[in-house]
């Protein structure tokens, strides 16, 4: 069986993901060290569980441009899981982050709710 165990976001700043990803968000840093000029930077959830999230740096012009393209159209570039997407828009708003709305109820798909990760990408949270 085939399951996901990493995913990658791209990001302007790894040290500022790195705040905002642990800090902010609730994550666990997993593995931080140098690559390439940069750093293999990734998070995973407080309790360890689920896929690891890398924090990968925006180094070449096509990456900060898709980058760029998503968010300038409003299109989340990942989307991240929990419980109750109301009660993490109250704590999330409390800690600061922009939302680019309430929590939307919909018929046929989970409660989301889109949020600036402060690297550049709208990061759509939804019920798991």
């Amino acid at each position: 069986m085939i399951r996901c165990n990493l995913s990658s976001v791209v990001v302007l700043d790894q040290q500022k993901a790195e705040d905002f990803y642990v800090g902010v968000l609730g994550f666990k840093k997993k593995h931080d060290f140098p690559a390439g000029g940069a750093r293999w930077l990734t998070v995973v959830a407080a309790d360890g569980s689920g896929a690891e999230l890398a924090l990968e740096p925006a180094g070449y012009d096509f990456a900060k441009a898709y980058q760029k393209a998503l968010y300038d159209h409003g299109i989340p570039f990942t989307s991240l899981g929990c419980d109750d997407v109301e009660a993490e828009y109250e704590r999330l708003t409390a800690k600061g982050v922009k939302f680019r709305g309430g929590p939307q109820k919909h018929a046929d798909f989970p409660t989301t709710a889109i949020f600036e990760d402060t690297c550049g990408n709208l990061i759509m949270l939804h019920e798991a």
